[in-house]
């Protein structure tokens, strides 16, 4: 555990804010007290936006492969050999196809164990799509190329943690989406995470319900009664503290959130509207469930502000140290497990 951590961080869309985010947040010396970084695009790219960043003096360290890093620097390996014309705050399909080539070869790098973990600034869901990437976003992609049988997107900060049964799909399809079993399948993938991943000896999960007022007791739709409610059940038969269904308005804008380690939505913008809202400046986007690490900031490509210099680097070093964070926890809890009696005294003395 003394090793420092490699993090492999994937460049997003070359027209958006990723570069600048990522070449403020290395340029900070306390970040190689913790980690080795290695950055997967090209220093011509790199290049550009160091300019606009006003960050002159930053460089990055070329390598060929993850292998070579060196620590207290921040390393790049070049991706490709192509000339990239770089327009930012364009949406075109130059930075969907350059944002997929550093995905995939920071995500072989990882999946080989050459990297401990996956930093990803953001892409744009649309011009990223080809014959090799036809997924809503970066976790569906991630837990295919780990042969995950589910995952879960967990939004997480110092202040909240907000986790989601379903996704990337329209809100046309989200009733039909919910069943008993997958709500139990995210509340076990949520309460195994805060577990292992954020060393929460007891978590408490709130479960939201679909409908406006969770229902109002059958008045407002009947997901709560006949598919949440016995799923809550199941979870609890299961050992997991998991309660509700309660109203989404009311329990974010009450501060009911502070009485629970997590909280499971239903659907996209029900978790993730109040989350941005609490937590926008250094919330996480975390992918639970995988056997690997990966982490994100919880913004887009913020095109409006692309090469303007205007982007703020807070979440995305959140996201860094974030995954920093759960993988020494992961390489703990695994020496824990090998040594029964080291976890029965850490226990103890804990206690």
């Amino acid at each position: 555990m003394s090793g420092k951590i490699k993090v492999g961080i994937s460049i997003g869309d070359v027209n958006g804010i990723g570069l600048e985010i990522i070449i403020k947040t290395l340029s900070e010396s306390k970040v190689y007290d913790y980690c080795t970084p290695i950055v997967y695009g090209h220093t011509k790219v790199a290049s550009f936006y160091r300019r606009l960043s006003n960050t002159s003096e930053f460089v990055f360290n070329v390598i060929s492969d993850a292998s070579q890093a060196q620590h207290r620097k921040p390393n790049m390996i070049n991706c490709w050999d192509d000339d990239v014309k770089l327009e930012p705050g364009v949406i075109n399909a130059t930075g969907g196809k350059y944002a997929l080539i550093s995905l995939e070869r920071a995500t072989n790098d990882l999946l080989a164990g050459h990297i401990d973990a996956l930093v990803t600034a953001p892409i744009n869901k649309d011009n990223i799509q080809s014959e090799s990437f036809n997924f809503p976003g970066h976790t569906e992609y991630l837990q295919q190329r780990g042969n995950a049988a589910d995952s879960l997107m967990f939004l997480v900060s110092e202040n909240i943690r907000v986790g989601v049964v379903t996704g990337h799909i329209p809100i046309s399809q989200v009733s039909k989406n919910i069943t008993a079993e997958k709500i139990l399948a995210k509340l076990k993938l949520m309460d195994g995470s805060l577990r292992h991943d954020f060393w929460v000896r007891k978590p408490k999960i709130a479960v939201l319900g679909l409908n406006p007022h969770a229902s109002d007791n059958g008045l407002i739709g009947d997901e709560e009664q006949h598919i949440i409610s016995p799923a809550i059940e199941d979870a609890r038969n299961n050992g997991i503290l998991a309660f509700g269904p309660y109203s989404a308005d009311g329990f974010f804008a009450s501060g009911a959130y502070k009485q629970f380690d997590a909280v499971l939505a239903m659907y996209h913008d029900q978790g993730l509207i109040p989350f941005k809202q609490i937590a926008f400046e250094d919330g996480v986007n975390f992918t639970a469930g995988l056997s690997f690490v990966r982490t994100s900031p919880d913004h887009g490509t913020a095109y409006d502000i692309a090469g303007k210099n205007q982007a703020s680097e807070r979440s995305f070093r959140e996201a860094l140290f974030t995954a920093l964070h759960i993988v020494r926890n992961r390489r703990e809890n695994a020496e824990l497990t090998e040594n029964p009696l080291t976890h029965h005294k850490l226990t103890r003395d804990r206690d």
